[in-house]
């Protein structure tokens, strides 16, 4: 199968509107509770993924993943299994999150070196069945490499690990999507995804897009969040003294994705999901911004 190689795109903004409308949204509960009403800022069934870092409490995750459902939203919460104590505290978190109005939730193995717990990735979570309830999971997916997981930089054990979930997938009754860290160029993220297709590992990828944010911002998250080659992006632009004081937005790097999948409809990028990076009002609003166009 030829890979789809990416060139500068018209300037029909159709289909970047079209690919951004099923677009989802992480939070944190620190910053969810900056904002007094997400209806102000997202259309009713937005998927707003709630991220469990280490810190944040099991009751300020079930409370924030609470209000957004009590919004009108779809609340996705984290379950990084590195910090999950045991088998019965997912027990508690998983039946709580539910009760709370999640119909969902983000299986991920958690930044931590070693396991807090019984549980160190999230294939051992979805072996334990408590998740069985939820219409649909989702699991983490790496275009650019993760050093934690394949040392030698290459994606060898990333590739085995998603063939797992592909396979779990298909023995059960799991509807499941790959999520995505933001990453930075698209034409790398287009090959990857193009790659995990010619693999068989079928399933639909929300890549991983950073909001709207000062570059200084821009650069410290993603050097913290181990983001990839695609970083020189932002390097290039940094040594442009014109632009520095300019926020970045991602409208190029999305652009390029959405008429991508436009060409193919088969393309496994499904949708975009958004790190809001420069605060949740100026990422919703780039969101309905675009959408709108």
């Amino acid at each position: 199968m030829a890979l789809m190689q990416f060139r500068s795109p018209p300037r029909n903004h159709a289909p970047l509107a079209a690919f951004l409308q099923g677009a989802s949204i992480e939070v944190m509960p620190r910053t969810a509770a900056g904002v007094s009403d997400f209806r102000q800022h997202l259309p009713a069934g937005t998927l707003v993924f709630v991220a469990h870092i280490d810190g944040t409490s099991p009751a300020e995750m079930q409370a924030t993943v609470a209000r957004l459902a009590r919004e009108g939203l779809r609340p996705v919460p984290h379950v990084p299994a590195r910090l999950v104590p045991d088998r019965a505290a997912l027990a508690d978190w998983v039946s709580a999150y539910r009760d709370g109005g999640a119909e969902g939730a983000l299986l991920l193995g958690g930044g931590l070196s070693a396991p807090r717990g019984e549980f160190r990735d999230s294939m051992q979570l979805l072996e334990t069945g408590l998740f069985g309830d939820f219409r649909q999971l989702f699991i983490a997916g790496h275009p650019e490499g993760n050093r934690d997981i394949d040392p030698d930089g290459g994606e060898a054990e990333v590739m085995r690990a998603l063939r797992w979930k592909a396979d779990f997938a298909a023995r059960t009754d799991a509807r499941m999507q790959i999520v995505t860290q933001f990453a930075f160029e698209a034409q790398p993220v287009i090959d990857w995804a193009n790659r995990l297709r010619a693999s068989g590992i079928d399933m639909p990828i929300r890549i991983g897009v950073a909001g709207p944010a000062k570059l200084q911002t821009m650069l410290k998250f993603a050097i913290m969040c181990g983001v990839g080659p695609s970083l020189r992006v932002l390097q290039r632009r940094a040594r442009d003294v014109t632009k520095l004081l300019v926020p970045y937005e991602p409208k190029e790097f999305v652009t390029a994705l959405a008429h991508a999948k436009a060409a193919d409809p088969d393309f496994p990028i499904a949708a975009a999901h958004i790190f809001p990076l420069g605060g949740i009002p100026a990422s919703t609003g780039w969101l309905a911004g675009n959408r709108a166009e």
